[in-house]
């Protein structure tokens, strides 16, 4: 009998391309989305059912969770981020959850940590507590959010700007971090286990530059701003105070090199590397 796997943040970066990857294997994907429309694109997938979730809302969140075996956790970054991933997790043990993948964050086990890790920690601990067994993920920061945030003043300026000096980071494509989640789920090997996810290498945002360059054929620049002007745009933004403060203490991070770890565990769970940033940058070029 098929199982049926639900994906919350479905139509997220991470999301978008689990949902995709399980599309391929011979399972039932149930793809919660925030509203049908944004979840348009994903309904062409094989095998694929689109459900409309609000994780503050018990009945919607019931009749996303019915008759779910597996259950990929994916929270947003909001203000009551803890409070949906709380609800999330109550509604899978009501429903008899066989199994959760919650994709967390690199750090979220680091004492003290910044806010980030805090947040994700907190998180992680609701599934660990939940007497459903588990797997967590804690990926680096993704490289796809250099088009998510970036792609536009590189069109518009062949620039992009972050207060984050000449830290180098060792961002993963979400494409490894959606190998990585199919592996799990499908397999009954990895209960109880956390992995920490990244690149194959750390590089700085100069030298990101440099080969979204070469993947592009024109100059980009990468340019440090203050942390005062990056808080000013997130602000602008309407991004929530306390999300711009967690956003700019990761930054800090970044810069101060503490983000430039590498680990084994894509290639040891997937049997191949993970993509480099040349790579990500010669495929996405088009977006710059």
């Amino acid at each position: 009998m098929r199982q049926t796997i639900l994906v919350t943040g479905a139509t997220g970066n991470v999301g978008r391309e689990i949902v995709k990857q399980l599309s391929m294997q011979d399972v039932t994907v149930r793809a919660g989305v925030h509203s049908v429309i944004t979840g348009e694109n994903l309904k062409r997938l094989p095998g694929v059912e689109i459900v409309e979730i609000d994780f503050n809302d018990p009945d919607s969140l019931h009749a996303a969770f019915t008759h779910v075996d597996r259950l990929v956790l994916i929270t947003p970054l909001s203000e009551n981020q803890l409070q949906m991933a709380r609800n999330l997790v109550e509604e899978a043990k009501k429903q008899r959850v066989k199994y959760i993948v919650r994709l967390s964050a690199l750090g979220a086990g680091a004492e003290p940590g910044i806010q980030l890790g805090r947040w994700h920690r907190e998180m992680e601990k609701y599934v660990e507590e939940s007497g459903i067994p588990y797997t967590i993920l804690r990926p680096a920061g993704f490289m796809q959010n250099i088009v998510n945030y970036c792609a536009e003043s590189i069109k518009q300026e062949s620039k992009f700007y972050m207060p984050v000096g000449e830290g180098e980071v060792s961002y993963i494509d979400t494409r490894d971090i959606a190998a990585v989640a199919v592996e799990v789920l499908l397999s009954e090997e990895h209960q109880g286990k956390t992995y920490e996810l990244t690149g194959p290498e750390a590089l700085s945002h100069q030298e990101m530059a440099m080969q979204l360059g070469e993947a592009t054929g024109k100059k980009i620049d990468f340019v440090d701003v203050p942390e005062d002007a990056a808080r000013e745009s997130l602000l602008a933004h309407h991004t929530p105070a306390p999300i711009v403060e967690a956003i700019l203490e990761l930054y800090a991070a970044y810069k101060a090199g503490k983000s430039a770890e590498v680990t084994e565990a894509v290639q040891e769970l997937t049997g191949r590397p993970p993509h480099s940033f040349r790579q990500f940058a010669s495929d996405y070029h088009e977006c710059f």
